[in-house]
């Protein structure tokens, strides 16, 4: 990470800080379970486009965020890697895209994977992909899952403007995968995506609870 990313990265987390404040009263509960160094999985619910900018209360830290590639072909691309973004080609197998994210984490750097792969709707946590449990068992990174309350009240799925309404965001203990000495088997990636569901659960009622 160069100064300039540095700063770029400080002046919009400030930003971002300061806008949820005001419009949002953003409370946040648990911050003391996101590592301070080293690489970790960061597990977000994802109810509304407005998860991932609120991440920016989570930690000082840049993390990490996939992105697709078109965006890197525009004149943002400078400010897109500077706030930790990183291309993804659309189409590829994801295979390529878990590489991109294995590396990432080997360099010691959190990285954000939502592990309902897409915005979901609604109370419940399901249907997770096995992405971030994946990455886990084969670097050691401790998965971090977060929950978001009232995020899809407040700009839900085709709406242009947020309407100003509290928000919570609750952090989980970490959750440390098995060790293993290469291949990591089904069974394991299996259970540990169980064990995202229920956590990520846990945190996403307890952040809904605190937002009415």
């Amino acid at each position: 990470m160069t100064r300039l990313d540095r700063l770029v990265y400080g002046a919009t987390r400030w930003v971002i800080i300061a806008v949820g404040t005001v419009l949002f009263r953003v409370k946040i509960e648990g911050r003391n379970h996101i590592p301070s160094a080293g690489a970790c999985v960061v597990a977000p619910v994802h109810r509304s486009n407005l998860d991932t900018p609120l991440l920016a209360f989570v930690t000082p830290r840049r993390m990490r965020f996939m992105g697709k590639d078109s965006l890197w072909r525009s004149p943002l691309a400078w400010y897109f890697t500077a706030l930790g973004g990183f291309p993804v080609v659309r189409g590829t197998a994801d295979r390529d895209a878990l590489r991109a994210c294995q590396t990432i984490l080997e360099r010691g750097e959190p990285l954000v994977v939502f592990p309902e792969g897409t915005r979901r709707s609604g109370e419940k946590i399901e249907d997770l992909f096995d992405g971030p449990a994946f990455l886990s068992a084969r670097t050691g990174a401790p998965i971090v899952p977060i929950g978001i309350g009232g995020s899809e009240g407040v700009m839900p799925r085709g709406a242009k403007l947020p309407r100003p309404k509290q928000l919570t965001i609750v952090i989980g203990p970490p959750i440390h995968p098995p060790v293993n000495d290469g291949r990591v088997p089904r069974r394991v990636i299996r259970e540990l995506t169980e064990q995202i569901e229920t956590d990520l659960q846990a945190v996403f009622d307890r952040a809904q609870a605190l937002a009415r």
